[in-house]
């Protein structure tokens, strides 16, 4: 059946801004995972690696061929799949994924999944464009299909943005039809959004819509007009997508790091805290720190400044689960990150970051115009006391970078990463306590 209002996918938002800091001149690239509401999202980290003549790789439904070398990624991965929602490699490309719709059935046979192509693009792709071929060529050759909702659910179509420090593009998927383009400074959500404005493209996609009956204008193929799905409401995507860009817009005068976050916990005029009273069949109800069951609800963010130098420590903030309710850490490639990021499956457990997170978030549920607010003055100065140890520290792994000890460098982001981890899940814990006291 075609993905459709029925068969709803990992509903999510992703925005970009190339060159966003004039200080600093970086890409900033930023993404909420949204996904059924306790389904864990660990966060897992991969080194770089060499591979011989021959070698596969097993993905979630498939085994294909391996390449010669992979990169240094990291990003977070629901359970029970094989690739990333999100994250960024060595190169300091980012991607993320997201469903669309399309008037196109989903392939019943198991393929390559979105968060599959995520991974494997970073993995294979120096550059957001060198990434976007590894999709391209990957989703052509393996399609996309099988379960990518959850174990035994539903499959779906994917769009995806992909950043590097130099340009971004959207790639957006039909089965194994597809089209892309550059963009500086926008945003995406859970619809096929690119017009006749597209600059590249699979070989068949204007032949496919034609034959399909979708298409019979006399002018340059309009990819959503033929392709997207008339059967799932706008609401659901449309407001989320506009509300993105218009913060985009409103820091015109410089994007930043803690904008980025800003939106990722947005809730329209609430800020991060929900408002009441409303409906699916509310546009208002979708908002981009979303909390829409039964369609999804965010469960992990990622927030990443793609620097051109990467000769010193460069970071990438992460939350998990809900960000309005949660706390943004930084992590590094250059170090090892804490267990507990990585641990997690389908039922709560001890030792996991995510659900000592997702606790947070239930309790905070129960009542939302009360309790979060409560928790937002509670992260708060923790975020600035790590900020203000953040510089500090790596300004001394950059030293130990420049004498050439990059496993002291290693060392110090290692460790500042685990007592940040670990006072954040202390200071969870007394929250929860708090605010279970409201």
């Amino acid at each position: 059946m075609a993905a459709g209002w029925d068969s709803m996918g990992a509903m999510c938002d992703c925005l970009v801004a190339v060159g966003a800091e004039t200080a600093t001149d970086v890409t900033l690239f930023a993404k909420n995972s949204d996904r059924k509401s306790r389904e864990c999202q660990p966060f897992l980290q991969f080194p770089a690696a060499m591979h011989p003549p021959g070698a596969t790789v097993r993905c979630t439904h498939l085994e294909i061929p391996q390449v010669a070398e992979t990169y240094r990624v990291m990003g977070h991965s629901p359970w029970w799949v094989f690739g990333f929602e999100h994250g960024v490699n060595e190169h300091a490309v980012a991607i993320g994924n997201e469903t669309v719709f399309s008037r196109e059935p989903v392939e019943e046979t198991p393929g390559l999944i979105g968060m599959d192509l995520v991974r494997l693009g970073l993995e294979r792709g120096r550059t957001a464009r060198e990434a976007l071929e590894v999709i391209a060529t990957l989703l052509e050759t393996h399609g996309q299909g099988g379960a990518a909702l959850a174990p035994g659910a539903a499959g779906y179509h994917n769009g995806f943005l992909l950043a590097d420090p130099d340009e971004a593009w959207v790639l957006q998927t039909s089965g194994r039809h597809w089209a892309a383009r550059r963009v500086r400074r926008d945003a995406i959500s859970n619809h096929i959004s690119l017009g006749a404005d597209w600059e590249i493209g699979s070989r068949d996609l204007d032949s496919f819509a034609r034959a399909s009956g979708w298409w019979t204008g006399a002018g340059r193929l309009d990819v959503a007009a033929a392709y997207r799905n008339p059967g799932v409401p706008g609401r659901i995507s449309d407001g989320r997508m506009r509300r993105s860009r218009e913060l985009l817009a409103q820091a015109k005068d410089g994007v930043s790091v803690a904008s980025m976050q800003a939106a990722l916990r947005d809730h329209l005029e609430g800020g991060p805290v929900r408002r009441s009273g409303t409906t699916l069949d509310d546009e208002a109800h979708f908002t981009i720190c979303m909390h829409a069951e039964p369609i999804g609800t965010t469960t992990a963010s990622l927030v990443a400044p793609l620097p051109r130098d990467r000769s010193t420590p460069w970071p990438v903030w992460i939350s998990f689960a809900a960000p309005c309710t949660g706390v943004f850490l930084p992590v590094y490639l250059d170090g090892v990150i804490p267990a507990a990021l990585a641990r997690g499956g389908m039922n709560a457990s001890e030792g996991s970051f995510w659900w000592a997170m997702k606790r947070l978030e239930e309790a905070a549920e129960i009542d939302f115009e009360r309790r979060v607010p409560v928790l937002r003055e509670g992260w708060s100065g923790f975020e600035e006391k790590v900020e203000s140890e953040r510089v500090r520290l790596e300004a001394q792994a950059a030293d130990a970078m420049r004498e050439g000890d990059a496993d002291a460098a290693a060392q110090i982001l290692s460790d500042f990463m685990q007592r940040s981890f670990d006072e954040a899940e202390h200071r969870a814990t007394e929250l929860h306590s708090r605010i279970a006291s409201l």
